[in-house]
């Protein structure tokens, strides 16, 4: 339900477009999020996004260069990173959930309160 695109390999302060189609799905989630994971290392919270009220979270190490948004439709997601770093190197993963009672803090914290999630999509900055 949950289909990725975008993602490669580039060179390090270079841009890549990461997007997320759902089906089906749209109307009952309240959220989406990029998680990504790096070999050895444990899944971390990217970018969340609120579907209601379009409120964003980003992890620290990427304020400033990501931007996570939604079409009108609500049914694509776009991840845009630009200026990327070696180590934002890893797997990455859309996520949708119904996070009705949580914070935007907390999706951004917790991959495991997203029930619905994309096959990944490698990341490799060199």
């Amino acid at each position: 339900q949950l289909v990725e695109s975008g993602g490669g390999s580039v060179q390090a302060g270079g841009s890549l477009r990461l997007s997320c189609a759902a089906s089906g799905y749209s109307f009952s989630r309240n959220y989406v999020g990029y998680f990504r994971q790096a070999p050895g290392k444990e899944r971390e919270g990217v970018a969340v996004l609120n579907t209601d009220t379009g409120a964003t979270l980003y992890v620290d190490s990427v304020r400033g260069r990501f931007t996570f948004s939604q079409d009108n439709a609500k049914e694509t997601t776009t991840l845009r990173m630009t200026n990327l770093k070696p180590e934002d190197t890893g797997m990455y993963y859309c996520a949708a959930g119904r996070l009705f009672g949580h914070s935007i803090n907390d999706a951004l914290l917790r991959p495991t309160l997203f029930d619905s999630w994309g096959q990944g999509t490698q990341v490799t900055v060199s």
